[in-house]
């Protein structure tokens, strides 16, 4: 269990601050020049940031716009095909950690959804020694 299960994170952030969460993180991805990093996204820039933010409203306590549209989320499933290293899990990290503070995440609430971030980045790599926590 998360710290994100026990609070209501999308009752209080609302639609649009995961919208705004996941274009401020796609606009950082899509300009890194790191061609092994950046290769592991699609080229068409709003899908990312539509499959991204339904999946987080969805996690984090919203409707399951994400299951609807594209079925069950099956993260490591959906991105097996990509060689996913320590490296790029901490640049996804980094990232999404600037795109909080840029976007204005509360206090209260930053703490629960940067551990489920950490979480998950390193849950993705599939190549070399993970991180132990």
């Amino acid at each position: 269990m998360f710290l994100i299960d026990q609070i209501d994170i999308y009752s209080k952030l609302g639609r649009h601050k995961f919208i705004e969460l996941s274009t401020c993180f796609y606009d950082k991805v899509y300009e890194d020049t790191e061609p092994s990093f950046r290769g592991m996204f699609p080229k068409d820039k709003a899908s990312a940031i539509q499959n991204q933010y339904e999946f987080f409203i969805q996690r984090m306590g919203g409707p399951d716009l994400y299951s609807q549209r594209k079925g069950h989320p099956a993260l490591r499933d959906r991105h097996a095909r990509f060689a996913i290293t320590r490296a790029h899990a901490e640049k996804w990290l980094h990232y999404m950690r600037e795109a909080m503070a840029e976007v204005g995440i509360p206090e209260d609430i930053l703490p629960a959804m940067d551990e489920f971030f950490e979480d998950v980045a390193y849950f993705l790599q599939n190549v070399g020694d993970r991180k132990n926590k």
